[in-house]
């Protein structure tokens, strides 16, 4: 799709370095989109790192085609859709990814860091919603072109025809995916607001610091009952990357914490800092075993709250995450 428009000072830059061969200049253009092409890689792969390392192919396939850039598009669309394309080759290789089955867990889902996401949320078209675990989750069980579709048109809010010309497919073709995309979506998302594109607030709910004070407090104390006062009867809880841990009641959760050990000797000494990650309110769980000197962090768990208890709970294995920017001990 050609845009009949002139073009902006940073366009004109753009093309000069791309045809002056000038890495610098362009690298610079180029990483003022690296946080929003992030999180557009990690709509699409649920990852953090493969959303890092795609966005640095996005970055090094655009250097070599620069050529291939004229100025009928923005830059930020010419890299967008490089982006979507250098996803979409990723996940044909790893059919591992593609799409997660009915009623499975997403077990390569990575929570991720809020300092990483762009700090103009409404040029970059960020919103709760579209970061959120349980959206990122619900977009897994999409086909990798159905995905590609629905990131673009309903969270990007692209023209059908612009989508078909980034994908390279006709604008029925588009059409046709968006409309079966939608039905999972909702299906995954039973109850959940589908505009995506609403403005949110990034801010937490007193509701949910409160649950989050109260989830770490009922740690630090080793209060069994208080920690299920927390939960809702139909608690969906889910432990990653281990296999078979989902369950959807608060007595199965708790039932499967105090069999682990939870709140007995060697797991009874806790310490925990209020964080967020994909703008959700998280607790970071440290751990002091009899044998160490201090806290050590255990596991990060973000929680999905209603009503002032937790619906969802997500708890990650948070072991080689330095991206996660957590405090190592306390």
């Amino acid at each position: 799709m050609t845009d009949a428009r002139p073009l902006s000072a940073d366009e004109t830059t753009f093309i000069a370095a791309a045809r002056s061969g000038d890495a610098a200049r362009f690298a610079l253009i180029t990483e003022r989109h690296r946080r929003e092409l992030q999180v557009h890689c990690y709509r699409m792969l649920a990852n953090y790192e493969d959303a890092q390392d795609m966005t640095q192919e996005t970055f090094l396939r655009a250097w070599n085609k620069r050529e291939s850039f004229k100025g009928h598009a923005a830059v930020r669309t010419w890299l967008y859709r490089i982006a979507t394309n250098v996803c979409l080759d990723f996940l044909e290789k790893r059919h591992d990814r593609t799409p997660v089955p009915p009623g499975s867990e997403v077990l390569y889902l990575q929570p991720y860091p809020d300092r990483m996401l762009p700090e103009d949320p409404q040029e970059s078209v960020v919103a709760r919603e579209t970061i959120e675990l349980a959206f990122i989750v619900a977009v897994q069980h999409l086909p990798p072109r159905q995905r590609a579709v629905f990131v673009l048109r309903d969270v990007l809010g692209w023209p059908a025809s612009k989508a078909a010309d980034a994908l390279e497919v006709t604008v029925a073709s588009v059409t046709s995916a968006l409309q079966r995309a939608r039905v999972t979506m909702r299906e995954q998302l039973p109850g959940r607001r589908l505009d995506w594109r609403s403005p949110a607030t990034h801010e937490l709910s007193n509701d949910e610091r409160g649950v989050v004070r109260s989830y770490i407090d009922a740690h630090e104390r080793n209060d069994l009952d208080g920690l299920m006062s927390l939960l809702r009867d139909d608690l969906r809880f889910v432990m990653l990357p281990e296999a078979g841990t989902s369950v959807t009641t608060a007595k199965d959760a708790v039932d499967g914490w105090v069999s682990g050990g939870l709140f007995q000797p060697g797991h009874d000494d806790w310490r925990g800092i209020t964080t967020t990650v994909n703008r959700m309110p998280a607790a970071a769980l440290y751990l002091r075993t009899p044998d160490a000197p201090e806290h050590r962090l255990f596991a990060i768990a973000v929680l999905h709250v209603v009503d002032g208890k937790i619906a969802e709970l997500t708890g990650f294995d948070v072991a080689g995450t330095p991206w996660l920017d957590l405090p190592p001990t306390l």
